[in-house]
């Protein structure tokens, strides 16, 4: 079988140092196994994600050397590659969720679930304590017409455990540690969870690759792969990139952003000093992504955080 890596970014603007470090070890992971990597355009939200960003996106990782294989503007066999042209997909298999009984609507909004009482996880996500599962119908009906319903995935009392490829074993329980999850939101967009899944599968993907910030999201998804019967590929969870004073990077606060990059530093130089932050190489020297093909190991990427040394950029 020949193996499948992919970028799955979300285009809400330009990428910055941890986007392009996670980009990096993606396309490294995929192509020192002989893979493909495919290009998906991660805009569930479209008012965040203009197609601006995406074209910009495309020219970026082109300038930097890391090309694709299908997907993005150039299309590809399992299209489209943008999820904001998914939703048919996704509601078919939304659907087989539905017809098994596993999903009820939920009325809460976020403010509710954080000011509850209910368990909350160290991130301060609240866990959800299945309030709107024991609703009878008539409340339901009371409460549907105030306001529309996102709609939640049953989960039961179970430990999903997994090893991933790069920081070992991960076990979480669904119901303590998790809760119910939404499928769709109230404005209707199908929710990351989803989406993902079906994607990825679909899209034969083999191997993920993404920031540690996700980890705990795999549980999650396992589960729903094992429901909708769609084959799982191998997950990598990458230490996270922070600023210098520890924290994370963000393209709200404009961290490092390429577009400040390029005005200081070739592309060659960029890849280089991202090499020499996951560990591949000694000292920030310029390199093209083919070239660290030879140097490339996971046992080589640290397993916790990586603060950016001062006037590394």
């Amino acid at each position: 079988m020949i193996e499948t890596g992919r970028f799955a970014p979300s285009p809400s603007g330009r990428m910055h140092l941890g986007n392009l470090m996670c980009s990096l070890l993606a396309w490294l992971s995929a192509k020192q196994a002989d893979g493909r990597v495919v290009l998906r355009i991660e805009d569930l939200d479209k008012a965040r994600c203009p197609r601006m960003y995406a074209d910009q996106l495309e020219a970026d990782l082109s300038w930097l050397g890391l090309v694709w294989d299908e997907g993005g503007s150039g299309g590809g066999p399992d299209g489209p590659y943008y999820q904001s042209q998914r939703d048919e997909i996704y509601h078919a298999y939304y659907q087989k969720l539905e017809e098994q009984g596993l999903v009820y609507p939920c009325f809460c909004s976020r403010a509710q679930l954080h000011a509850a009482s209910a368990p909350h996880r160290e991130d301060g996500t609240p866990v959800y304590p299945g309030t709107c599962r024991r609703l009878t119908a008539e409340q339901r009906r009371e409460k549907a017409a105030q306001r529309k319903p996102a709609m939640r995935l049953i989960v039961p009392e179970e430990t999903v455990e997994f090893t991933d490829g790069h920081l070992g074993p991960y076990r979480e329980n669904l119901k303590t540690d998790c809760g119910d999850f939404v499928l769709r939101r109230s404005d209707g967009v199908y929710a990351y969870q989803l989406a993902v899944v079906v994607d990825d599968a679909l899209m034969g993907v083999t191997q993920v690759v993404r920031g540690a910030d996700l980890l705990e999201s795999t549980p999650r998804q396992l589960y729903l792969y094992r429901l909708l019967g769609l084959p799982a590929p191998r997950f990598y969870h990458l230490p996270l990139l922070l600023a210098e004073d520890g924290r994370r990077l963000s393209k709200r606060d404009g961290d490092v952003s390429l577009e400040q990059l390029q005005s200081r530093y070739t592309a060659p130089e960029i890849i280089g000093r991202l090499a020499f932050l996951a560990g591949l190489l000694d000292k920030p020297e310029p390199a093209r992504p083919e070239e660290l093909l030879a140097v490339f190991d996971w046992d080589k990427v640290p397993r916790t955080d990586v603060r950016l040394p001062r006037n590394l950029f």
